[in-house]
């Protein structure tokens, strides 16, 4: 490295700045799909924009409005995160998870007074109820007099109040994103959305998007926060900046090929680290393993999964997963409580086969990233007593809804990943195998790793993780572990380890 004065100079023409808004429409444009689209992009703040439009067309894209800070619809959200007791910038999902155990009865009161919404989508805040700009907190005490109470202390017990601001904000945001969506379908005309930043996390608002049917075509940037800036920045330095020309793969999903871009490791490295650890496992060969875990997950047990590249993202898409039977009535509730130590409401997630997927959910698209949210079908819910009927809040945790109730949430509704056998063949054979035993196409899958830790990477991680919570089984590409046959002294305790996340 050239370190004197010509250094800084070739550096200064070395480096380009990619805008915050900008990068995240090029993570969503450029992989995806289509050659042309509008670009949607909502989150808290980057620099000063919150919520842009961007039009792409082949390798052009350019960023035609804005909305600027302090006016923030994922500042909002996470306003409502932070009221109801929960981490900013990582607890907003859990407001969205809680969402459906509430009824949005404050919805009308944060119209009059918090957020004035246009037709056209856009909107302004009425600053005098928020704190962030220049204080420590989310939120202002005429914030707190108008919902009649102090934030919730993190961890306290929830109630029927907290589920109901839940709903009130995710009720909002939706009609902020429907009317946004809209009016950029009738003022460019294109048949084509992506969307990016923060708030396209927000999976139910997506499915709902989709449900509308005001685009043809809805694609979503599996890391739609700030960790998919640094592929828009790239992919934009290419393209835009460089003029390189962009070809869509017509025999691809997408161009994230599945977004399993994180590190793998073969078998020899996989024994390698198992042996350092003191761990007790057998190898078998490729069909072998998709038949035992098949079964496995047949038979009830709860399994840690690492197969492949890891995922970029947020959500665990059977790279680095926990997986289980979703037709158990108590796989949810021991999933929360004895193996992610996090709270028993969160839901969980199913993975489906492609083809399979219209025939257990509403829905018939591709939902590789698990960033739709749609009901399961009508053939496959149960219907509710009218006592189940009454019951409030937590309480209908443990009402069974469906045939899968494990992953259906308290309305019906699941967060869906189709899996495809050209993006993750594995993946998509144990799905298969698990369906010839059962007739069930669908799994559990949640993220392999417990409150506070990170998803795991490594065969070391994810030892450690299966030896501090209740798994019964880990699979580590060919290899097979049982809990059962590990030595006592491996074992570590995660409970009380690591406060919410």
């Amino acid at each position: 490295m050239n370190c004197g004065g010509g250094g800084a100079k070739n550096w200064e023409e070395r480096l380009l700045f990619s805008e915050h808004h900008f990068s995240h429409a090029a993570s969503a444009f450029y992989p995806s799909p289509f050659e042309s689209a509008a670009v949607l992009t909502m989150d808290g703040v980057g620099e000063w924009t919150t919520t842009s439009l961007a039009i792409g067309q082949g390798n052009k894209l350019n960023v035609i409005k804005e909305i600027h800070f302090p006016h923030s619809l994922g500042l909002l959200y996470s306003a409502f995160t932070y009221y109801t007791g929960f981490k900013v910038n990582s607890g907003e999902y859990k407001v969205m998870g809680l969402a459906p155990y509430g009824k949005p009865i404050y919805a009308d009161l944060i119209k009059k007074n918090l957020i004035d919404i246009k037709d056209d989508g856009s909107f302004s805040l009425d600053m005098s109820y928020f704190n962030y700009c220049t204080g420590l907190t989310m939120t202002s005490r005429k914030f707190h007099h108008l919902f009649g109470a102090h934030p919730r202390k993190s961890e306290s017990e929830l109630t029927q109040r907290d589920m109901d601001l839940a709903a009130s904000i995710q009720v909002v945001t939706e009609e902020v994103v429907s009317k946004l969506a809209k009016n950029i379908a009738k003022t460019t005309g294109l048949k084509n959305l992506c969307l990016a930043g923060g708030v396209g996390l927000n999976c139910v608002s997506n499915g709902k998007l989709l449900h509308e049917k005001i685009f043809e075509n809805i694609w979503i940037q599996p890391a739609a926060g700030d960790a998919g800036g640094a592929v828009g920045a790239a992919l934009g330095t290419y393209y835009a900046m460089l003029n390189q020309p962009r070809v869509i793969d017509k025999n691809s999903l997408d161009g994230m090929q599945g977004s399993y871009l994180g590190p793998e490791f073969d078998q020899e490295q996989i024994h390698k680290e198992l042996n350092q650890c003191g761990a007790v496992f057998t190898a078998y060969s490729s069909d072998e393993i998709i038949a035992k875990t098949a079964q496995a997950l047949a038979d009830g047990k709860a399994i840690g999964w690492m197969n492949g590249r890891m995922e970029f993202g947020p959500r665990s898409l059977g790279g680095r997963s926990i997986l289980a039977d979703p037709r158990s009535p108590v796989m949810q509730k021991l999933l929360n409580l004895k193996v992610k130590y996090r709270e028993s409401f969160r839901p969980f997630a199913p993975s489906v086969l492609r083809e399979d997927v219209s025939e257990w959910f509403d829905l018939d698209a591709d939902s590789p990233y698990m960033l739709l949210v749609a009901d399961v079908a009508k053939s496959r819910q149960l219907a509710a007593t009218n006592n189940e009927n009454s019951l409030f809040g937590i309480e209908k945790l443990n009402i069974l809804r469906s045939s899968i109730p494990s992953v259906t949430h308290v309305d019906y509704s699941a967060r869906v990943q189709t899996v495809h056998e050209q993006t993750n063949p594995r993946y998509y054979h144990l799905i298969k195998r698990f369906k010839e035993i059962t007739g069930c196409p669908v799994l559990i899958n949640t993220s392999f790793n417990v409150r506070g830790e990170p998803i795991v990477c490594t065969a070391t991680d994810a030892y450690r993780c299966f030896m501090g919570t209740e798994l019964d089984i880990l699979v580590i590409g060919n290899t097979f572990l049982l809990k059962n046959n590990q030595p006592n002294n491996r074992i570590i305790s995660y409970v009380d380890k690591y406060e919410l996340d």
